[in-house]
């Protein structure tokens, strides 16, 4: 009943133009930012850590950027519930020519992406561009309404969406097919005994290895991906091969190249990476010696 109410009064949201969609986001942003404060230590925290050589000036322009991102990101979700793939497809580009490449070879394909704003557009609006079907690993949340409303968003355009803390069960139905699964891969591990780590902005980091496992064990390809903001409510897609056959690369070797790639990203547009998640929670012990893959820095 509450997952009834809750949805049908956001539907007749999202049923505004989007023009006044980003009026309320105006809004929004003033409430969150200057009045309630929301995570604002924790992003701050963040831009210091990433940019130390920022001003503090230029990290509050960045900080303030984000904020507005963060809401519009929301925003433009809200939006496709009513609008679904031909608002997605509209308001977010993709030449998807190298996918398809990867596809008439016959190769399965890991995506690897960041919190990079909009995720959630570029899950409707990639799918109907490419010849793979697509698969979205996504971490499932325990408000069960938010949880429901968001696989319904997420499977407008037929993707199907497998939960990352049951991806070995939930991948069993596709590992006879040619698919792309799209991972959002800079994700907290949430063992780090279990992670590889490399320094992420000069900050020894935790990284899964279950991804650059898996592309390994299927001989995957492997491309990096991200979202540039057109301007507001647009976006495309940007990305570049890592490899055709995973099998061949030295352990670790993806997952050290994605790192400095989203670390060149994120440097490029710093406003689009989710700066309020504590990316850096997870703190370094002697221990873990053996799971640094970091060839630029020695073990800490």
């Amino acid at each position: 009943m509450m997952y009834r109410i809750v949805y049908g009064l956001l539907y007749l949201l999202s049923l505004l133009p989007l023009r006044m969609l980003f009026i309320l986001s105006d809004g929004l942003y003033v409430l969150l930012y200057y009045v309630i404060g929301y995570r604002r230590k924790v992003v701050r925290g963040n831009l210091q850590l990433a940019f130390p050589q920022k001003t503090f000036e230029e990290r509050k322009r960045i900080e303030k950027q984000f904020y507005k991102n963060f809401i519009d990101n929301f925003i433009e979700t809200l939006k496709l519930l009513s609008g679904g793939v031909k608002f997605g497809t509209k308001h977010f580009a993709a030449d998807t020519s190298l996918m398809e490449q990867e596809y008439a070879k016959g190769k399965k394909l890991q995506f690897y992406l960041g919190h990079n704003f909009n995720w959630e557009l570029a899950n409707i609006a990639v799918a109907p561009r490419t010849s793979y079907p697509m698969i979205a690993v996504y971490l499932p949340v325990k408000n069960q309404v938010f949880e429901k409303l968001m696989l319904k968003i997420r499977g407008v355009s037929g993707n199907a969406v497998v939960p990352a803390t049951d991806m070995k069960n939930a991948m069993l139905p596709y590992r006879n097919k040619i698919y792309l699964l799209a991972l959002i891969a800079d994700q907290v591990p949430g063992d780090p005994s279990q992670a590889y780590w490399m320094n992420f902005f000069g900050v020894p980091t935790p990284f899964m290895r279950g991804p650059e496992r898996g592309a390994i064990a299927g001989n995957f390809s492997v491309m990096f991906g991200e979202f540039i903001k057109i301007k507001r409510g647009y976006y495309r897609l940007e990305y570049e091969l890592c490899t055709s056959e995973a099998a061949t690369m030295p352990r670790g070797e993806i997952t050290r190249q994605y790192v400095r790639y989203l670390e060149r990203v994120i440097t490029e547009h710093p406003e689009m990476w989710l700066w309020s998640h504590r990316r850096w929670k997870k703190e370094w012990r002697p221990e873990y010696g053996k799971l640094w893959i970091d060839d630029r820095h020695p073990v800490p």
